[in-house]
């Protein structure tokens, strides 16, 4: 709680803005991020192109190149330290580790807004805006 993080000195670095979850086809597993990213889009009233710095997580290459150009993101703004391919996927921790990346690189770069997006198994989708607070 606010309160509980005052009395022990911590200030928050980011606040939740929103999320999308989706479920498609398992037989297609990986294009989750897709309609879970419109979804949270639509949700806060915003365009992928106000988001700053993008984390999505790589279950592997084609996945992540199908996103990434189904979506327009910027590449020069997603993954910029690597993702699962390139550092590893521990399953159950992901997506924490993604949201300290955002953080951390949103932090470093003085960025506002930043999305964390990921598969997951069966078919889901997951996508989170996070706001950096200062």
């Amino acid at each position: 709680s606010a309160e509980r993080a005052a009395a022990e000195g911590i200030t928050p670095r980011m606040k939740w803005v929103g999320r999308g979850i989706s479920g498609v086809d398992p037989s297609v597993m990986g294009i989750g991020p897709v309609p879970s990213t419109r979804k949270v889009l639509e949700k806060t009233g915003m365009a992928i192109e106000d988001i700053d710095q993008i984390e999505l997580n790589e279950a592997f290459a084609a996945q992540a190149v199908y996103v990434i150009r189904e979506l327009g993101l910027d590449e020069d703004k997603t993954n910029v330290n690597g993702s699962g391919i390139s550092l590893g996927h521990p399953i159950g921790a992901t997506g924490a580790i993604m949201t300290v990346k955002l953080m951390e690189e949103m932090t470093r770069r003085d960025q506002q807004f930043g999305l964390a997006t990921m598969c997951v198994g069966g078919g889901q989708g997951v996508s989170t805006i996070f706001e950096r607070v200062s």
